[in-house]
């Protein structure tokens, strides 16, 4: 070992002062690396590299960043890095020691004494070698010309000469040109034929791509192949060369230098997420790029300026800039993106938006993300810009001239389009705090010129200015004067006339108000428009003041008989719960046996409607933001409200829509008008098959976890779109969902419940954990809705549950 050691050593010293003139000059080196062999970055006792044959690459220890030591595969002559081990790694200190065991492993001994496995041939290996191709490879004990690993299995950023990508691999960029971490981009070889390059972190679909070799094709495997000639090429694996691609040849284009020297190429996706061919001449420090994808230019990569900023030149270098409203994460590195200038305002309602927030445009810009919301009804700049400042989730919106588009935080993929594109405004809402504090030097946004300040130069001038202000004081505490005269006039009227009618201080927004049946039935156009019929009656929409309020009628049917005191008192109870994910109850009417109550109208229709219709069905943070808007609704009436409430029959249809898709609850509190007393047993359902709690069935007292059954059904339906009984079904299993979800779960396999749409897998088994909670059959094993919000929040985490064996449904 010692004599290994020594020898390697000697030679390698020999090699680095022979003068480099292009030509290999330089000693052959001893080759196989034994096991037992070992490297240090620094020392006198070990050596920190070995080397190829020829010298042409090295295998060992590089600094990355200055802040410790890496271990990598780099081309000699230019100290170009092509593979390296373990790359999220943190880099060790020079302490380190990186060891060749006789089992076929490398291990990595760091500072603290802790072991890394680098490489693992899970085999025993008889010797390794640093090849002249830029591969490491490692031999089969029992047959030493078989190799059992090698570093051309395992890319990084780089293919080498001779190396493929084989059909589902990738290349993913260095974090930066000094740091070889992971970076954000890769390079997909898919399995459809299809080279493809995407933003690190997103699926693999149209969207998020920003280049394609567009060579898919149907049962045919492809493999990405660069050859020594600097011949770049898709390859069907049968050898088919009629479905070969070439995507450049060096030699046709002439890229390769005279004389004898020897060229090495190399094809790598760099940090900015162009994948480039380089040419090195052999052993050369300098060196060249031949071509790249997509082209030369990194504005056009998708994500090369990350969240909230968009991408520009200054001097023929790409420079990352924020959108308004917003400031670097990292001034050092501005290609992470960007975040607020301003404080995040909690978002109630409608006047939110104007009082904290303003909307500003910004022209030539735009960005490509799918939005959650897009509407062909809005006909000008005005109402896009108007209906995103009052929408609690639009922080931006795009208008086309047809289409509104409103967007959520972050904006992804943003661009600066053409001057001459004036077909489309980018809108993005902001704190009124920041807006003070902006001072625009970006072309795009020129800031327009001051007035010019007032200067006095003369007594005159400053006795001028005095009698002009005097006089519109006067006129200002006149106009005052009799505005307050008149209010107040006013006021007086309006007391009269309230006294008349018997509503004395009481208004829509603090009290019920009572309708007559013949009111309601004008309002209704003789109850003509039926909106939808559930448990409790039909629902009609109507309108109030003169048409400008909307309005939906609810003629309650199996009314508990009780006289008009004991309902009023009940409906009034109703009223007090106040909620945003709650439906209004505005007022009612009860005249002999009629009993009608009216509600604030819902624009969107019911979330069945949106679930199980064939308009379009919600994206993932749609679904799970609905899911949470629900939960918080029943929070609410469980334990906030000053009576709790105890729905009975929660399901999609009596969740309703707003105008801006905010999910309330409808129908609360109305069991109560058809059973005396919730807390008392029942030998009669009220509930909807397949949302019935087991408790139902069993004559036992109800509560409140009820509701939370029902809602686990509702968020399992809300997240795999579809309903909770299904026989319209391929596998008998599928039939229940609520079974088959926790089938999935426990295989490991609740992707198969979302098969249309790519969710991370943690996230989406998190979810149906909660669900799976919900619908336990034992009542005490359901969590709260407080937990279940909790859990929703990931602010507490997600116990595995048991099987829920419901047989209920």
């Amino acid at each position: 070992m010692d004599a290994y050691t020594a020898t390697a050593t000697i030679l390698l010293i020999m090699y680095l002062s022979v003068p480099n003139n292009g030509a290999q000059t330089h000693p052959k080196l001893p080759e196989p690396i034994a096991p037992g062999s070992s490297l240090s970055p620094t020392g006198s006792d070990y050596n920190s590299l070995w080397l190829s044959r020829s010298g042409l690459f090295a295998f060992g220890f590089y600094t990355q960043d200055n802040n410790g030591f890496v271990v990598g595969i780099w081309l000699v002559g230019s100290r170009t890095i092509v593979w390296t081990a373990n790359r999220d790694d943190p880099p060790v200190s020079s302490t380190s020691k990186l060891q060749f065991t006789m089992n076929g492993t490398l291990i990595l001994t760091d500072q603290h004494g802790q072991e890394k496995l680098i490489v693992n041939a899970n085999a025993r290996a008889s010797s390794a070698s640093m090849l002249d191709s830029g591969n490491f490879v490692l031999y089969d004990y029992n047959n030493i010309s078989r190799i059992i690993w090698q570093s051309f299995d395992h890319p990084t950023d780089t293919l080498l000469e001779g190396q493929s990508l084989p059909s589902g691999s990738q290349l993913t960029s260095s974090l930066s040109e000094t740091n070889s971490s992971t970076g954000r981009f890769r390079l997909n070889m898919q399995v459809d034929g299809n080279l493809v390059l995407y933003p690190a972190y997103t699926t693999e679909s149209g969207w998020d791509a920003y280049w394609s070799s567009n060579t898919a094709s149907v049962n045919v495997k492809y493999h990405l192949y660069l050859n020594n000639t600097g011949l770049l090429q898709i390859l069907d694996s049968n050898r088919d060369s009629s479905r070969t691609t070439t995507l450049f040849d060096a030699e046709k284009n002439q890229q390769k230098t005279g004389g004898n020297q020897t060229i090495i190429y190399r094809a790598t996706l760099d940090f900015d997420g162009v994948f480039r061919l380089y040419a090195h001449p052999n052993n050369i420090a300098s060196y060249k790029m031949i071509t790249s994808w997509p082209g030369n230019n990194p504005c056009e990569v998708k994500g090369f300026c990350s969240f909230n900023s968009y991408c520009t030149f200054d001097d023929d270098k790409p420079l990352c800039n924020c959108l308004k409203g917003y400031k670097f994460i990292d001034e050092n590195e501005k290609t992470l993106g960007c975040e607020r200038n301003y404080s995040k305002v909690e978002c109630r309602g409608n006047s939110d938006g104007v009082a904290f927030y303003n909307i500003v445009p910004m022209n030539n810009i735009l960005w490509e993300d799918h939005p959650y919301f897009e509407t062909q009804d809005m006909s000008s700049e005005q109402d896009c810009s108007s209906a995103c400042l009052v929408d609690c989730n639009c922080w931006a919106a795009l208008y086309d001239r047809v289409r509104c588009k409103k967007q959520g935080l972050p904006l992804r993929y943003v661009r600066r389009t053409h001057e001459d594109d004036k077909l489309t405004t980018a809108f993005l809402k902001v704190g009124k705090n920041s807006i003070e504090n902006w001072k625009w030097n970006d072309t795009l946004f020129p800031l327009q010129p001051s007035p010019p300040p007032i200067k006095t130069t003369s007594n005159e001038a400053v006795v001028h200015i005095i009698v002009v202000t005097s006089i519109f004081t006067v006129l200002l505490v006149s106009a005052v004067v009799i505005s307050c005269h008149y209010i107040y006039k006013i006021r007086v009227l309006r007391y009269k006339r309230l006294t008349d009618t018997g509503n004395i201080g009481l208004n829509d927004d603090v009290t019920l108000r009572r309708f007559s049946y013949n009111e309601l039935k004008r309002a209704t156009n003789q109850f003509k428009e039926e909106l939808g019929k559930g448990s409790f009656g039909s629902v009609y929409k109507g309108t109030l003041n003169r048409g400008n309020r909307l309005i939906a009628v609810k003629r309650l049917e199996k009314v508990v008989e009780e006289g008009e005191r004991e309902f009023q008192a009940e409906v009034r109870s109703i009223g007090k719960t106040h909620h945003r994910n709650l439906v209004r109850l505005l007022g009612f009417c009860v005249e002999g046996s009629k009993r009608l109550l009216v509600y604030e109208y819902m624009s969107n229709g019911s979330l069945g409607k949106l679930l199980f219709g064939d308009q379009r069905r919600p994206d993932w943070n749609e679904r799970v933001r609905i899911a949470l808007d629900i939960a918080r609704g029943i929070l609410y009436l469980h334990e906030e409200c000053d009576a709790p409430i105890i729905h009975c029959d929660l399901k999609p249809q009596n969740i309703l829509m707003d105008e801006f898709w905010t999910a309330k609850i409808s129908d609360f509190g109305l069991a109560k008008l058809l059973m005396p007393d919730q807390t008392r047993t029942f030998t009669m359902a009220r509930g909807t098959r397949g949302y019935m709690a087991p408790e139902w069935n069993k004559n036992v007292p109800i509560s409140v976890k009820t509701d939370v059954y029902s809602y686990g059904i509702v968020l399992l339906e809300i997240l795999c779109c579809r309903r909770n009984i299904d026989v319209n079904v391929f596998e008998p299993e599928e039939v229940l969902l609520s079974g088959w979800a926790y089938k999935c779960f426990v295989s490991g396999e609740v992707n198969k419940l979302v098969p249309w749409e790519v969710i991370d897998n943690n996230v989406m088994e998190n979810m149906i954990k909660v669900a799976l909670w919900c619908i336990q059959d034992d009542p005490l094993l359901r969590p709260t809705m407080k937990g279940v919000v909790l859990m929703l929040e990931g602010i507490t985490d997600v116990a595995v549950p048991p099987c829920p064996d419901s047989s209920s449904a």
